[in-house]
């Protein structure tokens, strides 16, 4: 028959022998361990000092411990399982935008048609209501070369189009939001359209390729358009 030895519990036994493995799947160790727990009990308690014997609290409270070690273990397991999940359903979702434009935060004013019909998108995100809204289109250098009014908006997401004459895509054209509610500014953050040429999974977060602004966390998309 073999011996315990040691001051340790057959409970901190148990875990740390549960520890050092690991790698071992829970669902095909379930058993086995409750087995071992039992098994280093009973020889604890046929080894203990006649002197102090273990009393009905201590071995009550053992139980307790090997409950407590295989619902964790259950638990991180369930978790596991739920994350590859959320992951699986992210890569589906992230699949069905390819070539497809999302918003993402940015400044950069996306140009759709050409020639006098071409037109610039972009959107915006109050935080609170704004009197007044005016866009401000700003070239390579950084000098604005056409503003729109954007009128009274309340706080949200918005959209807006702007009217854009011979302006093309490859103009990298920008866009700067100047909100007030009376004299107070109300800080917008600019919201820039890009295009999803792939998708991704890095780790436990899904990842756009995007056109202009790289990568980015599918966590950070706003909207789809």
């Amino acid at each position: 028959m073999s011996t315990v030895t040691g001051t340790g519990t057959a409970a901190e036994i148990f875990s740390s022998l549960n520890g050092s493995n690991a790698s071992t799947s829970v669902t095909n160790n379930d058993a086995g361990s409750a087995d071992r727990f039992l098994k280093l009990l009973v020889a604890q308690m046929r080894n203990q000092d006649p002197l102090n014997p273990m009393d009905n609290a201590q071995v009550t409270s053992q139980m307790a411990q090997i409950n407590t070690v295989d619902g964790i273990n259950r638990l991180n397991d369930t978790v596991a399982g739920l994350n590859t999940q959320f992951v699986q359903l992210q890569a589906l979702q992230g699949a069905s935008l390819l070539g497809r434009h999302v918003s993402v935060k940015g400044d950069s004013l996306a140009i759709s048609g050409e020639g006098e019909a071409a037109t610039g998108h972009g959107g915006f995100d109050l935080p609170s209501a704004a009197d007044s809204v005016r866009l401000e289109v700003l070239n390579g250098a950084g000098q604005v070369v056409a503003t729109q009014d954007l009128g009274a908006r309340k706080a949200g997401r918005h959209t807006f189009e702007w009217a854009g004459g011979n302006a093309a895509d490859s103009d990298d054209l920008r866009f700067r939001i100047v909100a007030q509610r009376g004299a107070a500014t109300v800080n917008a953050q600019p919201l820039m359209y890009d295009r999803v040429l792939s998708v991704s999974a890095g780790g436990n977060q899904l990842q756009l390729e995007l056109a202009r602004s790289g990568s980015v966390d599918y966590s950070s998309v706003y909207a789809v358009r």
